[in-house]
C-alpha cells in the first residue's frame, strides 16, 4: 500500500521566484503567474549512484550547512580530504544554487551521523552530480565525522530550476517537482488585502499549481509556512466555508504530505512524508486542500480598520534591532537589568534568529548573522552560545551560556538577524530613473491622478537624508548615500516630468515613501519641478558614529578664559549671546570636556559637502568640512536648554583605530577627510569651540547633552545612539559629571529619569 510508506526524504524545494520571494517589501510570486521557461535537469547515465544531497548542521543560513548523502535508504556525510571549490561548485548546483561561495573542513557545520559515503573527492567542477566526480568509491572511507565537509552556496537559485528526486525508495521513476509555492486568497474579503495573509497553501509542480490535501496536515505546517511569508504565527479560520468553495470547485491535489517540525525557518528544511492514496481524477475520497490563516506582525496590519483585529503585538520589548537597512534585519540588542546590549554569535544559527524574528513581529529567520556585519553595538555582551528550541516567546528565554570563559566575546561578534517580511508591494509603486546604475536616480512614484494611476516626480524642496533613507529602504537598495534636490543631470522617464508629490517630510523609519506626511492633493513646489525634481543615491552600507560617553564624563573641567583669546571662537559661534559685550579683558567661564567619535557601522563617514567646496578657516589654517558636525546643550532637569554650543568640524580625520586597521583620513596638507571603519575621531578638551560657554548659568543640577551630525547631512545606519546625556552638578566654583550614557541605552524606566526629553531618538527638523 503507498499509504503505509513510510520512508521519508528531505523537501528541497527549489522555488523559481526563491530569490526575489526573499527580497524585502516586494510582491510575493505567484499572485500573478506570469509565463516561465523551465530549464530541465539533464539525464544522468546509467551506471551512476542516484544519490540526493542536503545542507544539514548547525548554520545560520538555509544556503550553507555540511553536506549529507542519500543512499540506498541511509543519510551520510562527506570527507573534506581532497575536497575543493570545485567539488563544492557541484553540490550547489545539484541544490538547484547557482554557483559555490566557500566550502569548510573539519565539521564547522557539526559532526553528522551514519556512514561517510564520499572520500577523496575529486571533482572537475563540470559534473552534474557529486556521484559523478572521481572518489574512492561511495561508502569507502577512512575518516571521522570530525571531518566532514561543508559549503557555502550563493543566496540566488538557478532561473527555473527543478528539483528532480530521483531516488527509487521502491517505486519506479519517482519524480518529485516543486517550483514554486504560494498562499492563494480564496475568499474575496482576503483577494484585496495586502498582505495576503489567508488562502490555499499551493505548490507549482510540473508547471501547474496544486493544492495540498489537509489529511495530515499539521499545525506545525501552518507555522513554517506563515513563517517564511513574513507572519510571526498562525490562527484558526471558518473551515466550513472553504468546504462548501472545494465543493463547487474540485482542487488538484500534490501526491505527497510534507511533514515539519515547525521550527524550521523555510519549508525546503521540512520532510516530504509519504505518498497519498490518490484517485485517478486526481482528487482524494477524503480531506479538502489546505488553508493557512497567517497573524500579521503589528506593523503590517496598522488598524483594526484594516481587517486584522488579531494583529501580532508585542507582549514586552526586551529585543530589538539596530543598524538594519530594511524592515526586519539589524543588530540583535536584548534588554537585561535595565540595559541594553547584545549577543555574542557564538552558536548563533537559525533557530536562534528565528526565536528573534517572530518575537518582533516577523516570519522566519532568512538569515542568522555574525561577525557584527550590521555594525558593532556599544555597552555589554547579555548572551553567548544561544541554544534556542524554536518554540520561546522570547530569545530572552533561550538558555545561554554568559561564565568566564566566554566573557571574551567583543562587540566584533555581535549577532544580526535577516527575518521574511510580508509582501506589501512597495517596490512596485517607487522607481529610480536616469541615473547611472541602479542604486541612483530621479525619484518617480505611482500616485492617483484624475481616477488613474501615473508615474511622476516628486519636489526637491525641503528633500534631505531622512527622505532618501525611506526611498532606499522602500526599493530595497539600503540606506541613503546622498538626497538631491535637483536632478537635471538625470532625465528621467519621458512619461513621468509631472510633479505628483510635494511638502514630503520623513522621520526616517517609514516603510514606504507613501508614509511620510506630503501634501496629497494640494501641489506646492515653489522651484517648479522639472529639474528640481527629487533624487537619491543609495548604498548597500552606511556608517554609524557613535560617542564615547566615559570620556566625556572622565575628561570634564572649568576654566575661565580672557575674552581676547577667543576671537576665532567668538568667529565660529561658540560662546553665549552676552560674550558680544564683554570686555576683552574680561573671562567666559566654560564647561571643557573631550569627545571621542566611533564609527561603528560598515563604511567610512566621509563629510557630505565634496573637498572643493571646503571653507578655508584662517584662525585654524585648515579646511572646514561640515557647516555643523556636533551640537552640545545644557538643559535643566525640565528639558529648557540654558546654555549651548556648536562645533564645526575642524577637520574629521582617524586619530586612532583598532588594531589591524589603517588610518585613511587626516587634515594636514589639505588631505582627505572623513572617519575610517573602526577608527575614532578624538576632539580634545583643549581645542576652540570644545566646550558650553557656561558663564551665565546659575548653579544647580542639570542635564548635558551632545548630539553628533544633528542635521543629518550624512547618512547614518542607526541615528538613535547619536546622543549622550549626562546628569550635571554646577555650585558655581565647579562642576561634577556624572551617569553619562548613549541615549536609548538604557531602558524606557531608566530614561525617565530625564524628563522633559525624547527617549532613543532625535527629533528631525
Amino acid at each position: 500500500m503507498l499509504a503505509l510508506w513510510s520512508v521519508s526524504v528531505v523537501l528541497l524545494c527549489a522555488w523559481r521566484f526563491s530569490y526575489a520571494q526573499y527580497e524585502h517589501l516586494g510582491f510575493l510570486p505567484g499572485y500573478q503567474d506570469p509565463a516561465q521557461d523551465l530549464s530541465t535537469i539533464p539525464e544522468l547515465p546509467k551506471d551512476t549512484p542516484r544519490v540526493q544531497l542536503r545542507l544539514a548542521g548547525e548554520k545560520r543560513k538555509h544556503n550553507e550547512g555540511r553536506v549529507e548523502v542519500f543512499y540506498e535508504g541511509e543519510w551520510g556525510t562527506v570527507c573534506d580530504d581532497d575536497f575543493t571549490i570545485h567539488a563544492a561548485q557541484v553540490v550547489c548546483r545539484e541544490l538547484g544554487y547557482l554557483e559555490a561561495v566557500s566550502w569548510s573542513p573539519s565539521s564547522k557545520y557539526g559532526k553528522g551521523e551514519g556512514r561517510i559515503w564520499f572520500d577523496n573527492v575529486r571533482c572537475t567542477g563540470n559534473e552534474r552530480s557529486l556521484a559523478q566526480c572521481e572518489s574512492n568509491g561511495i561508502g569507502v572511507s577512512d575518516c571521522k565525522h570530525s571531518e566532514d565537509v561543508g559549503v557555502v552556496c550563493s543566496d540566488k537559485r538557478i532561473p527555473g530550476f527543478k528539483f528532480v528526486n530521483t531516488l527509487t525508495n521502491n517505486i519506479n521513476s519517482l519524480n518529485i517537482q516543486v517550483e514554486d509555492v504560494r498562499i492563494r486568497p480564496i475568499l474575496s474579503t482576503y483577494r484585496k488585502r495586502i498582505p495576503v495573509t489567508e488562502g490555499y497553501v499551493e505548490v507549482k509542480d510540473g508547471g501547474k499549481w496544486k493544492q495540498i490535501c489537509d489529511d495530515e496536515w499539521t499545525q506545525m505546517n501552518s507555522r513554517v509556512i506563515c513563517g517564511m511569508f513574513g507572519f510571526p504565527g498562525d490562527k484558526r479560520y471558518n473551515t466550513r466555508v472553504y468546504k462548501m468553495f472545494a465543493r463547487r470547485r474540485k482542487p488538484t491535489y500534490w501526491d505527497y504530505s510534507i511533514n515539519c517540525t515547525g521550527n524550521e525557518a523555510h519549508l525546503s528544511s521540512c520532510k516530504l512524508g509519504h505518498m497519498l492514496a490518490i484517485k485517478t481524477n486526481s482528487t482524494f475520497e477524503q480531506g479538502s486542500p489546505v488553508v493557512v490563516s497567517c497573524i500579521p506582525g503589528r506593523a503590517f496590519a496598522p488598524t483594526p480598520m484594516a481587517g486584522y483585529k488579531k494583529a501580532f503585538r508585542q507582549e514586552q520589548p526586551l529585543v530589538r534591532l539596530r543598524g538594519g537597512a530594511v524592515v526586519g534585519e539589524g543588530r540583535v540588542e536584548v534588554l537585561k537589568n535595565g540595559e541594553w546590549g547584545t549577543i555574542c554569535d557564538d552558536s548563533w544559527n537559525l533557530v536562534a534568529a528565528t526565536v528573534v524574528c517572530r518575537e518582533l513581529g516577523f516570519g522566519s529567520a532568512k538569515e542568522a548573522l555574525s561577525g557584527g556585519q550590521l555594525g558593532q553595538g556599544m555597552g555589554p555582551v547579555h548572551m553567548n552560545e544561544v541554544k534556542c528550541s524554536g518554540f520561546e516567546k522570547s530569545v530572552t528565554e533561550c538558555p545561554f551560556s554568559m561564565d568566564k570563559d566566554s566573557e571574551g566575546c567583543s562587540h566584533e561578534e555581535d549577532a544580526g538577524v535577516r527575518c521574511n517580511v510580508p509582501a506589501m508591494g512597495f517596490q512596485q509603486r517607487l522607481r529610480l530613473s536616469g541615473g547611472r546604475n541602479p542604486f541612483e536616480g530621479r525619484v518617480e512614484v505611482l500616485m492617483e491622478r484624475n481616477g488613474s494611476m501615473v508615474w511622476g516626480t516628486v519636489c526637491g524642496e525641503g528633500w534631505g537624508t531622512m527622505e532618501a533613507m525611506v526611498v532606499c529602504r522602500q526599493l530595497g537598495l539600503g540606506f541613503a548615500s546622498h538626497a538631491f534636490q535637483e536632478t537635471w543631470n538625470w532625465p528621467g522617464a519621458v512619461n513621468a516630468d509631472s510633479m505628483v508629490m510635494s511638502g514630503v517630510r520623513c522621520a526616517g523609519t517609514e516603510m514606504s515613501l507613501s508614509h511620510c506626511m506630503h501634501h496629497g492633493q494640494y501641489l506646492s513646489c515653489p522651484k517648479g519641478g522639472g529639474r528640481f525634481a527629487a533624487g537619491v543615491s543609495c548604498s548597500e552600507t552606511a556608517p554609524d558614529l557613535v560617542l564615547n560617553p566615559q570620556v566625556v564624563q572622565q575628561t570634564t573641567y572649568l576654566e575661565d578664559r580672557p575674552m581676547f583669546m577667543l576671537r576665532c571662537a567668538y568667529e565660529e559661534n561658540c560662546l553665549g549671546s552676552t560674550s558680544s559685550s564683554t570686555p576683552g579683558n574680561s573671562y567666559r567661564r566654560l564647561l571643557r570636556f573631550s569627545s571621542q567619535i566611533h564609527n561603528n557601522g560598515q563604511s567610512d563617514f566621509r563629510p557630505k559637502a565634496s573637498r572643493e567646496s571646503w571653507v578655508w578657516h584662517d584662525c585654524h589654517s585648515h579646511y572646514h568640512s561640515m557647516e555643523v558636525f556636533t551640537h552640545y546643550d545644557l538643559l535643566s532637569n525640565n528639558g529648557t536648554k540654558v546654555a549651548e554650543g556648536h562645533k564645526a568640524s575642524f577637520c574629521l580625520e582617524d586619530s586612532e583605530c583598532d588594531e589591524g586597521i589603517e588610518k585613511r583620513y587626516e587634515c594636514a596638507n589639505f588631505g582627505e577627510q572623513g572617519i575610517t571603519l573602526g577608527c575614532w575621531d578624538t576632539y580634545r578638551h583643549d581645542i576652540d569651540c570644545q566646550w558650553v560657554d557656561i558663564t551665565d548659568v546659575k548653579p544647580g543640577d542639570y542635564i548635558f547633552q551632545i548630539v553628533i551630525n544633528p542635521n543629518y547631512e550624512v547618512a547614518e545606519s542607526d541615528y538613535t545612539n547619536n546622543i549622550v546625556k549626562c546628569r550635571c552638578r554646577y555650585d558655581g566654583h565647579r562642576i561634577w559629571m556624572y551617569n553619562c550614557h548613549i541615549g536609548g541605552s538604557f531602558s524606557a524606566a531608566t530614561e525617565d529619569a530625564f524628563p522633559g526629553l525624547i527617549n532613543n531618538q532625535v527629533i528631525h527638523r
